[in-house]
């Protein structure tokens, strides 16, 4: 299975009971601190899970979405805006956009946050020409509607009724689909009401249930909570991680996605991370390129490599950091005396500390060598020696119970 890096947002609808608020602006692109928008903050959260394509599927106000956004990009992820040529409802917007979609996609509503691993919702294979559902447990579902569960399929969607309150699970959403169901959508429908209790039917439609933050924006007192709350989880704890030796077996100079062997429990260990909120950043020294053995490129595709299989998982590292420098180098472009960037320099934290809206006071490095534990104390972090043993153990000995 290829890892998904395709997510659509819906950020089409009129946003009718903020009133005022959305005559003039769409709902998604409300500011929650200045310069700063609600949609910038899910296109932020899904580009550093590896989300390269992120098509806004707009419609009320759709010229102001596409001015703002079109062509942009966000880290590595590109954005693109497919505009509905008449209001065609969440089915239709996703119809319209048809030509457009991956073989496999991620949906998710663009006046809501829920703050989950989305490598998590897409580990698993779909059902064919289904879907699975985000869910998640609230403590009264009477405003929202629930979702019954048996197993892992969806059995039913109660529509929210005032006299319907009480825990249960929620729509999140957030969709993990497979584009073979859109050529059952008949437009203008929504997707919510029309489509999915089709699947429910089918049995083609599961869910998987998350914690995490959970806001939509629908109301004024809503969006008033979102420019309280929601520039603040922009901001993470990081965990810096060294690479070889740590993450993956050290062949020396290892570079070859063939000879790519995980240590134990690494990718159990990235997957808590990314389930606890932490970026995950990969620092590591790749002396191999300055002495010849090979060069930039291949680090990048082992890089890829590594995350096709961390996305088998339900995990994902938001950035890698290499330094391809060494004082002995063969290679004169990459020959250099003590480059800041080559552990036990900091360089490469001190980058990643301003490329990213890190909590530098919760987080910390792990690395297999007293350079790396160096690096991080130049940096102003805590360093953890690994010796070997299960990774995740560490991590969960570092972090702590949620």
């Amino acid at each position: 299975m290829t890892r998904p890096t395709q997510a659509l947002f819906l950020v089409g609808g009129r946003g009718t009971r903020l009133g005022a608020l959305s005559a003039n602006t769409p709902k998604p692109m409300q500011e929650i601190a200045p310069g700063v928008r609600f949609l910038d903050l899910l296109l932020e959260n899904a580009a550093r899970m590896g989300f390269a394509d992120l098509v806004l599927l707009a419609g009320h106000l759709g010229d102001q979405v596409e001015a703002a956004y079109h062509g942009r990009r966000v880290g590595e992820a590109a954005i693109r805006v497919v505009r509905e040529s008449q209001p065609m409802g969440t089915g239709g917007a996703l119809a319209q956009a048809a030509e457009a979609l991956d073989e496999r996609f991620v949906l998710l509503n663009g006046d809501s946050f829920f703050d989950i691993n989305l490598r998590a919702l897409t580990a698993a294979p779909l059902p064919e020409g289904g879907g699975r559902l985000a869910l998640r447990m609230v403590e009264d579902t009477a405003r929202y509607g629930s979702v019954r569960l048996n197993d892992a399929k969806i059995s039913a969607f109660v529509e929210k009724n005032p006299d319907l309150t009480g825990p249960g699970l929620i729509n999140g959403g957030i969709y993990y689909l497979d584009r073979a169901m859109v050529g059952r959508i008949e437009a203008p429908s929504s997707i919510e009401s029309d489509v999915f209790p089709e699947l429910v039917r089918e049995g083609r439609l599961e869910g998987l249930p998350f914690e995490g933050y959970f806001l939509d924006i629908g109301l004024p007192e809503t969006l008033a909570q979102a420019q309280r709350e929601t520039a603040a989880l922009r901001v993470r704890p990081a965990a810096f991680l060294d690479r070889d030796g740590v993450l993956n077996e050290d062949h020396g100079y290892t570079h070859r996605v063939d000879d790519l062997a995980w240590m134990p429990g690494a990718r159990e260990a990235i997957r808590l991370l990314n389930d606890r909120g932490y970026r995950v950043i990969v620092v590591t020294n790749q002396a191999g390129v300055a002495r010849g053995f090979y060069d930039e490129d291949a680090i990048g595709i082992f890089h890829a490599g590594m995350q096709v299989q961390l996305a088998e998982a339900g995990a994902f590292v938001d950035a890698f950091y290499h330094c391809p420098y060494h004082a002995d180098g063969k290679v004169l472009a990459y020959t250099v005396e003590d480059h800041p960037d080559r552990k036990p320099n900091p360089g490469m934290i001190l980058r990643a500390l301003k490329d990213w809206h890190v909590d530098k006071d919760k987080s910390f490095l792990i690395g297999d060598k007293p350079s790396d534990m160096e690096a991080a104390r130049r940096a102003g972090l805590p360093g953890h020696l690994y010796t070997g043993g299960n990774l995740q153990a560490l991590v969960s000995d570092i972090i702590g119970p949620e």
